[in-house]
């Protein structure tokens, strides 16, 4: 019969990549992990990895098992959360993705809390501002600005957000301060680019409509922490989420400017894979995520709205 914390420790391994990591959140050795993959794969009568000192490559067993365990222990994890969140233990792995700003000022504080009031939790975060995949790498929960394009996904409204463009007095006294689309030409701007998308363009509204905004990038970067640092040093104009730049606004590091430029819905969405129920980890830090945002929201953007000039 097969034990089910032995099919919970393969879908960890596979999802880890590694057979003693997965161990290591069950509180199992890497020899009581081992010893429990192979009683799973003799219960079964296959063999589900193929292992190697480096690497774990699912056979096509494996693969097909994998697929159904997933789903298998979803619906038992809902199964439980279904009986009470109050009464439900919130352990495993929550695999969080958030930009670079976003997770460092906000995300991994507000999680890192989180997981301390919950000791059976495994934190995991990837600081990043590529879009990656939810599914090829395993993310419980994406935090993103703007909107999702992604219809396997499901997302959730977390807070209010704009964009803006904002540089350092010191740039600005050098420079001028740009009122205008146009003047923009006249500016250092750095831009972000992505890879396989290019410089991303900044979007200016004309009367018919949004339209890229034609502007010479002094630097572009794929990091917009990295951006904002520059834009700090007063190397130019950045264009920056209001979240991201609200400390600086008010410690008087950053000056938002109000001109006629802007991008689309900037606001913030938790993203996860779309099914009927999620597990009680994820949907508990969910709501305190969203419940922390939006407790400092009004704050965050009356700053930046009351510094523009």
């Amino acid at each position: 019969m097969v034990d089910f914390e032995d099919m919970r420790l393969f879908v960890r391994a596979v999802t880890e990549g590694s057979l003693s990591a997965a161990g290591r959140e069950l509180s199992l050795s890497p020899a009581a992990a081992s010893k429990r993959l192979t009683r799973l794969e003799t219960a079964l009568g296959v063999r589900l990895l193929q292992r190697s000192s480096r690497r774990l490559v699912l056979t096509e067993e494996g693969t097909i098992y994998f697929e159904r365990c997933q789903a298998i222990i979803a619906d038992v994890d809902d199964a439980n959360s279904a009986v009470g969140l109050r009464q439900l233990e919130v352990r495993g792995q929550l695999h969080l993705s958030a930009s670079v700003d976003m997770g460092r000022q906000y995300v991994g504080p507000i999680a890192a809390d989180f997981a301390e009031r919950h000791p059976q939790l495994h934190l995991r975060i990837t600081n990043s501002d590529a879009m990656l995949d939810l599914f090829e790498y395993g993310v419980d929960v994406a935090v993103r600005g703007g909107s999702m394009v992604d219809s396997r996904l499901v997302s959730r409204l977390l807070a209010n957000n704009f964009r803006v463009l904002c540089a350092s007095p010191e740039y600005l006294e050098r420079h001028g301060h740009p009122r205008t689309a146009d003047e923009l030409q006249h500016h250092r701007c750095l831009m972000l680019h992505r890879p396989g998308h290019g410089v991303l363009p900044w979007i200016v509204q004309s009367p018919d409509g949004p339209r890229p905004l034609r502007v010479d990038a002094a630097m572009t970067c794929d990091n917009g922490d990295l951006m904002r640092t520059l834009a700090l040093a007063g190397h130019g104009i950045a264009f920056k989420a209001a979240w991201d730049i609200a400390e600086d606004v008010r410690a008087g590091l950053l000056v938002p400017l109000k001109n006629e430029v802007f991008l689309p819905d900037a606001h913030i969405y938790a993203i996860y894979p779309s099914r009927a129920y999620l597990p009680a980890r994820i949907r508990l830090f969910v709501d305190h995520l969203q419940q922390e945002l939006k407790a400092r929201e009004h704050d965050v953007l009356d700053t930046v709205r009351d510094a523009m000039r």
